[in-house]
């Protein structure tokens, strides 16, 4: 039988971001399922949307024996602590050199986590696992679409295969795509690699592939792909890493370098000659909240509004106030935003009951600059334990727990409280404290792209505001100091200089 050791570690690291990502934080996993050891890997990874969840689909059809070793995940943030990293690492090294004779190793891993120590934990991360199991054993990667994919990570698998949809509905079809790939691998074929940085950071705000430019990328690539280049990705990457593999990237696979470098130019010319479109309206605050109220007076469904400087799934701490201040001082009606991260208020919540009044310094604990904490009175009209399924198209059914949570109200307003950081990037989120949200007028979500999976089809429209918080939607905005030299901080923006 084939025997395939397998293991999962994602981080997306925002170096700008307040809070760091420890131990503990992959334990609980925050949006991400909770943190499992050995063969329980095989339990909790199954039927959700998570890369390692579809390749343990496919692979177990195939037959194939696998030996887990350890998968978890965190809410970006800012570093993964090097405590958190090194056990985390051991774990899964230790569990591939035990596993006795393998045919291969798969790996779901993020592509942009940088720790206390090291720019590139994946690279480094690869670079143990090929230390361990030899330069000719098959090694496959599955990466987030955001990425920031380096030589490093490239040199050490054979195939790096990245996500295609942002909103990420298709985290466990890239699983399933990375055992065919393997299968390949295990037949004996063998591919030349293609490796291409592209020379803008891309917003991730305009990394969205139900839109242009990227929905046309993605279709072009998908139908570059064939018996001569099975694999092509493009990953825009994470915009707020800085160190110098920050950045879009292309990577094929192909029969002949040839074929892999044909593959890999096309996609990439094609990216670069659309960077005049990778940029879009955002509006302030009150901009934004006017903006929503004058479109809802003819609305039939929700005006969904983007606080994406404050995306917890971007490294932001989802605790600035600077939206719910607008939405106040602008007095919609029937408004809600979600996820406000604050479990001392949460608590305060739980100890008052359902229906007391409150007065509580709401958020802005992160130490955001121009963010503070909100004080005011609030009703406490509904509270949960957190805990829910969010079925919607991201998280795939996946068990959340959001710990001691509320409904708070002031005005019309409804703001969703929690003890756990997640994005908000399903219905769910709003109904586990008692907020219809096809029921409101305007939606504030603490997220950037992801919410649209599952707020699209129930959305008037989309806007995107700027609220203090820890990931510009402008990329410029951030004080670089250590990216590649010559590459621009923005689409058609100035080129990063060392020392500058």
């Amino acid at each position: 039988m084939t025997r395939i050791a397998i293991g999962g570690f994602l981080h997306e690291t925002n170096t700008f971001a307040p809070t760091k990502a420890t131990y503990a934080d992959f334990v609980h996993g925050g949006g991400w399922p909770a943190m499992a050891h050995g063969a329980d890997v095989l339990k909790t990874m199954r039927n959700i949307n998570v890369g390692l969840a579809g390749f343990i689909e496919d692979a177990e059809a195939r037959g194939w024996e696998l030996i887990p070793s350890i998968s978890c995940g965190a809410s970006p943030s800012a570093h993964v602590t090097k405590d958190a990293y090194e056990r985390i690492v051991t774990e899964m090294i230790d569990g591939i050199a035990k596993a006795g004779k393998l045919d291969a190793v798969y790996l779901d891993l993020h592509g942009a986590m940088v720790t206390e120590h090291f720019d590139d934990g994946e690279g480094e991360i690869l670079a143990r696992v090929r230390k361990v199991i030899g330069p000719d054993l098959p090694l496959v990667v599955s990466l987030d679409l955001h990425a920031n994919v380096t030589p490093e990570m490239v040199a050490h698998a054979d195939a790096l295969i990245a996500y295609r949809t942002y909103p990420h509905v298709d985290m466990a079809d890239t699983g399933r795509a990375s055992a065919n790939h393997l299968a390949l691998l295990l037949e004996g074929n063998h591919f030349a690699k293609a490796f291409r940085q592209l020379p803008f950071l891309i917003p991730i705000s305009w990394q969205c592939t139900n839109d242009e430019p990227c929905k046309s990328i993605y279709q072009k690539l998908a139908a570059l792909e064939s018996d001569d280049v099975p694999t092509l990705s493009f990953a825009p990457g994470f915009p707020a890493a800085d160190f110098p593999g920050c950045g879009p990237t292309v990577f094929a696979y192909g029969r002949t370098q040839a074929d892999a470098d044909a593959a890999a130019d096309t996609i990439a010319a094609l990216v670069t000659g659309h960077e005049d479109d990778f940029d879009g309206r955002i509006y302030s605050p009150d901009d934004g909240i006017r903006h929503a109220m004058e479109l809802a007076k003819q609305a039939s469904k929700p005006v969904v509004i983007a606080d994406t400087q404050d995306n917890p799934g971007a490294g932001g701490d989802s605790d600035t106030t600077g939206m719910l201040r607008a939405l106040v001082r602008n007095n919609p009606s029937k408004a809600a935003i979600g996820v406000i991260y604050d479990p001392a208020s949460a608590k305060a919540a739980h100890q008052a009951g359902e229906g007391a009044t409150v007065t509580l310094q709401l958020g802005g604990k992160s130490g955001i600059p121009g963010d503070a904490p909100y004080e005011e009175k609030f009703v406490v009209e509904k509270l949960s334990d957190g805990k829910f399924v969010a079925p919607g198209p991201y998280y795939g059914g996946r068990d959340m727990d959001m710990g001691p949570s509320a409904c708070l109200r002031i005005g019309d307003v409804r703001v969703v409280v929690s003890s756990h950081k997640a994005q908000l990037a399903d219905q769910a989120m709003y109904r586990y404290v008692g907020i219809e949200p096809t029921a409101q007028s305007i939606l504030v979500n603490k997220s950037s792209v992801h919410f649209r999976a599952d707020f699209e089809p129930i959305a008037e429209t989309l806007l995107i505001c700027a609220a203090p918080g820890a990931m510009p939607a402008d990329t410029a905005a951030l004080p670089w100091t250590r990216l590649r030299p010559g590459v621009r901080i923005k689409p058609n923006g100035p080129a990063f200089r060392l020392g500058t």
